[in-house]
């Protein structure tokens, strides 16, 4: 067999003798034309196989899916930030003994399992779950610029090795009982937000996402111009959870108390400009700090300390932020809306809002299905 290798060189090797009279001892043309197309798989996936042995090991894969994702949120934060990814796979597998190290054309399913065993057994569940994805993810992107000289089996490989098995205990639900706040308890920590913020802006803050249910990072890259006063809405931003997709806007319907509240944000500014900004401040000595300049809302625990002060001045201490966003789920769903249009309202999926709201679905359907019960049995 003859075969081209490239940098217009070729190849030959061979395999025995052809011959399509005798049977004995010989290869018929077809039997030959089989045994060279085996061959020179084989030849080229050794050739790339002895390649990936020299450089690409799973460190490579990491860290440069560490590298891609820090420059992804930089360019949207318009700063220089490192990534979650880039926490968690450095700490609980770049400083593995043995993982890094191994070549990816020689990466078993035990390799990768055994890895898993070796994770910090303190980990939760969940978080082991986010840690495995982010591997995939990692070791799944060197594999679709590098597939022709892995093995055939690498995604299987990576497939199987980074499954993570169940621990026998039931799943817990994202939004629990005690982060489901009823309206009246929404309106308390408004007032008791305003009350303790004296610019206003950590107010406008609340405001907007008890008002919308959107995340953190979607209502701090609002625009002065995705407020819609005269249409009573806010166009706002889409997640950038998941992989980088075109960026969109979701229409939410907001009240007048809310763009009444917005009203001082909105005059004479830029349409381009942040919404929401806030004081920065530069400590001049031990006790006195000095305004410097006001700049957008960046990271969530930005809004840690006065939420939890407020939250503690009306005895709902262990409230989370993020319980504005379930609260925000819940009631429309108790209100009758289509789950996909809670869905989209909120940004997720309907298999997210089934799985994790199941049981106020349950209970809103059976507040609809109530309306229409009637008597059925004249009264005696």
């Amino acid at each position: 067999m003859r075969w081209y290798a490239g940098r217009q060189k070729y190849r030959q090797e061979a395999l025995g003798v052809a011959d399509d009279i005798l049977d004995v001892g010989t290869l018929s043309y077809e039997a030959a034309h089989k045994a060279a197309k085996a061959a020179v798989e084989s030849a080229r996936k050794i050739e790339a196989t002895s390649y990936v042995d020299t450089g690409l090991t799973v460190r490579t894969a990491i860290e440069e899916y560490i590298a891609e994702r820090d420059r992804r949120i930089t360019t949207w934060e318009g700063r220089k930030v490192r990534s979650d990814a880039s926490r968690k796979l450095t700490r609980h597998l770049l400083k593995d003994e043995k993982l890094p190290s191994i070549p990816l054309s020689k990466l078993t399913e035990d390799d990768l399992a055994r890895w898993l065993s070796r994770v910090d057994p303190k980990l939760k569940q969940t978080s082991r779950q986010r840690l495995a994805s982010d591997t995939k993810a990692a070791l799944n992107r060197i594999h679709r610029r590098m597939r022709k000289a892995l093995p055939s089996d690498f995604a299987d490989i990576v497939r199987f090795g980074l499954k993570i098995a169940s621990n026998g205990e039931l799943p817990q639900p994202l939004a629990r009982d005690n982060q489901i706040l009823t309206d009246d308890q929404v309106r308390s920590i408004l007032t008791s937000v305003a009350e303790l913020d004296r610019d206003g802006d950590f107010t406008r803050l609340v405001i907007l996402l008890a008002a919308t249910g959107a995340r953190f990072s979607q209502v701090a890259r609002l625009q002065v111009r995705d407020v819609q006063p005269e249409r009573s809405r806010i166009l706002m931003p889409s997640s950038r959870k998941g992989r980088e997709r075109a960026a969109s806007f979701t229409p939410i319907p907001v009240g007048t108390d809310v763009l009444t509240a917005l009203a001082p944000v909105l005059a004479d500014r830029d349409g381009e400009e942040r919404l929401l900004v806030r004081w920065r401040y530069s400590q001049v000595n031990v006790t006195d700090w000095v305004r410097v300049s006001r700049e957008h809302w960046k990271t969530p625990s930005e809004m840690l300390r006065p939420w939890h002060k407020a939250c503690a001045a009306i005895s709902l201490e262990g409230t989370v932020p993020y319980a504005l966003r379930h609260s925000s789920i819940v009631r429309a769903i108790r209100n009758g809306l289509p789950i996909r249009l809670v869905a989209a309202l909120h940004d997720t999926s309907v298999l997210m809002i089934e799985r994790h709201y199941g049981r106020w679905i349950a209970d809103g359907l059976e507040e609809i299905a109530s309306r229409a019960i009637i008597p059925l049995l004249q009264a005696a």
